[in-house]
């Protein structure tokens, strides 16, 4: 294997799984990090469910078109994932681990390029980037047959949405990164959902709590995320800012040399890995007025003399392991799972 630990004074990482070489890169990851199960979808548009302890997936599939957007929730009723891989804009869920159709329901016309729950699986959030208005909708409405025949939902008035995140702590609001004009500044806006009954029928309203325009000198960023509600991260070349929803700037970190290549978000931690072959993990803390980000651990990914243009494309972490997919260039990949002692 081509990873070490790399110690810090507050935990260390250990590798304890990868996958066999998947001779198509896989390009879409997502995990149920309590059930120890992950998602991954490859170029030749396969699809596998692991339980990151195992050889052999648990289970595959072949999708008929290529996957845009992969979603996977744990309800009341049990795991789900929810697949965007059709031209037309429809959403299919799927039964966990065996991937059976649940239901298809159609969004837009053309393909959904974003996907996400709600933290509560109360809402879900989908966007396509044909300049089409996302849409929120209620989670259940493609569960229930009954519910999915009216399928509420409200387009909210944002083109050129490219990034969604929801508050994990503030269940109801979810903060939207969007192009704007020729020169395609970077701005965020967010907004707060409700529902209320008109006539027998579920209303969905959005109501727009701030939005702001990123400096015109500043690198539009690729990922984002958002923690209670009132400030978001995003990275911006090689660094990671941190700012309310407002537009004020609390932190900067500049512990990547090369410019950060994923990001992700939850509740306790963000974690971001870049071409320079580092993981880096941060703490929420909830000292004073805002939350803060604290760094507490990093780990190194030590590529193969004889396997080069090795980096890790897509990572996912919880309170006890970083789950990440290692890439060869437009080549193979692997899962990798870590377990990390704090």
């Amino acid at each position: 294997m081509f990873l070490r630990t790399f110690k810090q004074p507050n935990g260390q990482g250990t590798m304890i799984w990868s996958s066999p070489v998947q001779q198509s890169r896989i390009m879409h990851l997502a995990t149920l990090p309590h059930t120890h199960l992950a998602f991954t979808v490859d170029l030749e548009r396969t699809l596998k469910v692991w339980n990151c302890q195992d050889e052999d997936a648990l289970a595959t599939r072949i999708t008929p078109r290529a996957c845009f957007s992969l979603e996977a929730c744990l309800t009341k009723d049990g795991p789900f994932l929810m697949v965007s891989w059709h031209s037309e804009g429809d959403i299919y869920t799927l039964t966990v681990p065996g991937l059976r159709n649940v239901s298809k329901v159609n969004v837009f016309k053309y393909n959904v390029d974003l996907l996400h729950c709600s933290p509560d699986r109360k809402w879900i959030f989908a966007s396509t980037h044909q300049h089409h208005l996302p849409k929120v909708g209620i989670f259940h409405s493609l569960l229930t047959e009954t519910v999915r025949r009216q399928n509420p939902s409200v387009s909210l008035p944002l083109s050129s949405c490219c990034r969604a995140y929801w508050a994990p702590r503030r269940i109801n609001r979810i903060t939207l990164m969007f192009r704007r004009g020729s020169s395609q500044k970077t701005g965020f806006t967010t907004y707060d959902l409700a529902t209320e009954r008109t006539e027998g029928r579920t209303v969905i309203q959005a109501h727009q709590i701030t939005s702001f325009l990123l400096p015109v000198d500043m690198e539009s960023p690729i990922c984002m995320g958002v923690s209670d509600g009132n400030m978001f991260v995003f990275e911006s070349g090689p660094y990671l800012f941190l700012f309310t929803i407002s537009g004020l700037l609390l932190q900067q970190f500049e512990d990547h040399q090369r410019t950060i290549s994923n990001l992700w978000v939850d509740s306790l931690y963000v974690l971001t890995t870049s071409m320079d072959d580092l993981f880096y993990r941060y703490m929420w803390e909830e000292e004073g007025r805002y939350p803060y980000l604290k760094s507490c651990c990093h780990l190194a990914h030590i590529g193969s003399n004889q396997i080069p243009s090795r980096f890790v494309s897509k990572a996912i972490c919880d309170n006890s392991s970083i789950v990440c997919v290692v890439s060869r260039t437009r080549e193979s990949s692997i899962l990798v799972m870590y377990s990390l002692n704090m």
